[in-house]
């Protein structure tokens, strides 16, 4: 599914731990490290294709983890011709990706990169916030370093009672009613 201007809707993923570093991910038989991402499916809104792609891609369920933010806008990057399929040139330009920023609040071993019959990553590790906007393919980068300048003031938020978001937020709920989230939501 691309929009008119040929970018395919998509939604990205940060998970941060307690200690305020993130899940890196390594595509499975290469060497590109990435965060978790991935399109969103026909009548699906960014906050259910953002769950099944948590599950899909690294395990994760609902209960495992609290979203703290996600960017107010799409970001678009566009895809060097070389790596574009044949049958898409001068029809695809890239992906443009709403990002949600998440809070494991489960274990390090909840994480589960077999979940599908083929995986997306083969390896993760936890790297310092802004590591993966200098070391993510070049194409990336500047969408990565808008993205993580956008959600760091979120990586410390915490609802009006100090607890973290009671339940995750839903795209028919307006600010107001998302705990713990700005009006960036």
């Amino acid at each position: 599914m691309l929009d008119r201007e040929g970018y395919r809707p998509n939604v990205g993923i940060v998970l941060a731990n307690s200690r305020r570093e993130v899940l890196w991910a390594k595509r499975a038989g290469e060497h590109a490290w990435q965060f978790p991402q991935g399109g969103i499916k026909h009548g699906e809104s960014p906050v259910q294709a953002m769950y099944r792609e948590l599950y899909e891609e690294i395990g994760l369920r609902p209960e495992h983890v609290h979203v703290l933010g996600r960017t107010r806008d799409w970001l678009r990057y566009e895809v060097p011709a070389q790596w574009v399929r044949r049958d898409l040139r001068g029809v695809y330009r890239g992906q443009k990706q709403i990002w949600f920023l998440l809070r494991l609040v489960g274990r390090d071993c909840d994480v589960c990169l077999r979940t599908t019959t083929h995986p997306e990553f083969d390896a993760w590790r936890w790297s310092h916030y802004w590591e993966p906007a200098d070391s993510v393919i070049e194409f990336k980068r500047s969408v990565y370093h808008l993205m993580l300048a956008e959600l760091y003031p979120f990586l410390n938020r915490r609802s009006r009672d100090g607890a973290a978001p009671a339940r995750p937020p839903t795209d028919g709920d307006t600010p107001a009613q998302q705990p713990g989230l700005s009006s960036h939501v």
